[in-house]
C-alpha cells in the first residue's frame, strides 16, 4: 500500500518533534549538572602540598585570574574577614602585594574618566613623550630606592627581602633599555589600559570596595590582563616569566615548608626560597598569609587612597 505524502506543515511538526526529542536528554543532563554544582563543595583552597601552593599561584598569576588568586592564598576562615575589610575600605589584598599598589585608586580614576585615553595622552605627550633619559634615569632612582626601602623598612620576611631585590634589580636592568617614552607603544598601551578597565566596569576605589573582594578582583582581572601585555609591547614578557617558573621542595618539617622558586624575568635569573605552612591538611605561602592576616585585622589602618590621579 503505497504511504500517503505528508504535507509540509506535518513535515514540520514531525522535525520540530524530532528536533525536541533529541534536545530533551540534553536539557535534563544540563539540570541535572546545574543541581550537582548547586549541591557541590566548594572547591579546596591552597595547595595538596608545599609544591603545588606555589605552583597554583603562579598559574593564576599566569591566566590572570586574581579572584582565584586570593581564593588559593588563603585559609577558608580567613577570606570572609577579608571581604570585610575589602568593603569597609582597610584592605585591598591582595593587590597590595604588587608594586605602586597605592596608586591603584588613582590609576581607577584616571581610567574611568570621561575622555579618559584623549587625556591620559595630551599628559604623555607633554610630560613623557620623547623623555628616554628622564624616565630610565628615573627607573633606575626607584629602582634603586625599592631596594633600600626592602633593606631598612617594610614588613618583609629575609625570605621575602632577597627574592624581591632579585626582582627589582632585573625589572630596572630592564626598564633603562625599555622604549618607556615612545608614542606609538603609549598610545597603544592607553587605549587598552582604558578598554580594559571599561570592560571591568570598576570606575573607582569606592566601586571597587563596594564589589567586595572576589567580585572586586575578577573585575580587575581584565585591567591586569591588559597591563601584562602592554609590559611586552615593551620588551617584558610576564607570561614568558610565569611559563619559566620552576618549583621544587627545599626541606620540609612537619607542617612547615621551604619551596626553591626559579624563573628568568627580564632575561636575568631569579633564585628564591618560599616559606610554606599546612592549615587543615592544605599548604598556604606563609608571607601570603601574613599579610592577609594584617590587612584582615579590625584595627588595620585603612587602604590608601591617594588624593590625586
Amino acid at each position: 500500500m503505497p504511504v500517503p505524502a505528508r504535507s509540509p506543515d506535518a513535515r514540520r511538526r514531525r522535525g520540530r518533534s524530532r528536533a525536541a526529542t533529541l534536545l530533551l536528554p540534553l536539557v535534563l543532563w544540563l539540570g541535572a549538572c546545574q543541581r550537582e554544582d548547586a549541591d557541590a563543595p566548594a572547591p579546596a583552597r591552597g595547595g595538596a602540598t608545599p609544591v603545588e601552593a606555589v605552583a597554583v599561584l603562579t598559574a593564576h598569576l599566569r591566566s590572570g585570574d586574581l579572584a582565584a588568586f586570593a581564593h588559593d592564598a588563603v585559609t577558608p576562615e580567613l577570606a570572609p574577614e577579608l571581604d570585610a575589610a575589602w568593603r569597609a575600605g582597610r584592605s585591598r589584598w591582595p593587590i597590595s602585594e604588587l608594586p605602586l599598589s597605592a596608586q591603584l585608586p588613582a590609576v581607577l580614576t584616571a581610567l574611568g574618566a570621561p575622555q579618559a585615553e584623549r587625556l591620559l595622552l595630551q599628559t604623555f605627550n607633554r610630560e613623557f613623550a620623547g623623555a628616554e633619559r628622564e624616565l630610565r634615569s628615573a627607573a633606575v632612582a626607584l629602582g634603586a630606592f625599592a631596594i633600600q626601602y626592602l633593606e631598612q623598612g617594610g614588613d618583609f620576611s629575609q625570605d621575602e627581602r632577597a627574592h624581591y631585590t632579585q626582582l627589582i634589580a632585573a625589572a630596572s636592568a630592564w626598564a633603562e633599555t625599555a622604549p618607556l617614552a615612545d608614542r606609538d607603544r603609549a598610545r597603544a598601551t592607553i587605549a587598552a589600559l582604558v578598554a580594559a578597565a571599561r570592560e571591568g566596569g570598576i570606575p573607582s576605589d569606592a566601586a571597587l570596595g563596594a564589589a567586595g573582594m572576589q567580585d572586586g578582583l575578577a573585575k580587575l582581572s581584565p585591567l591586569f590582563k591588559a597591563g601584562k601585555l602592554r609590559l611586552a609591547a615593551y620588551g617584558l614578557d610576564l607570561d614568558r616569566t610565569f611559563d619559566s617558573v620552576e618549583t621544587t621542595l627545599d626541606t620540609q618539617t612537619g607542617d612547615t615548608a621551604q619551596v626553591r622558586l626559579r624563573y628568568v624575568l627580564a632575561d636575568k635569573p631569579v633564585d628564591a626560597l618560599v616559606n610554606v605552612e599546612r592549615h587543615d591538611g592544605r599548604w598556604y605561602v606563609s608571607d601570603f598569609l601574613r599579610h592577609a592576616r594584617t590587612a584582615a585585622a579590625p584595627d588595620a589602618p585603612a587602604a590608601p587612597v591617594p588624593a590625586t590621579p
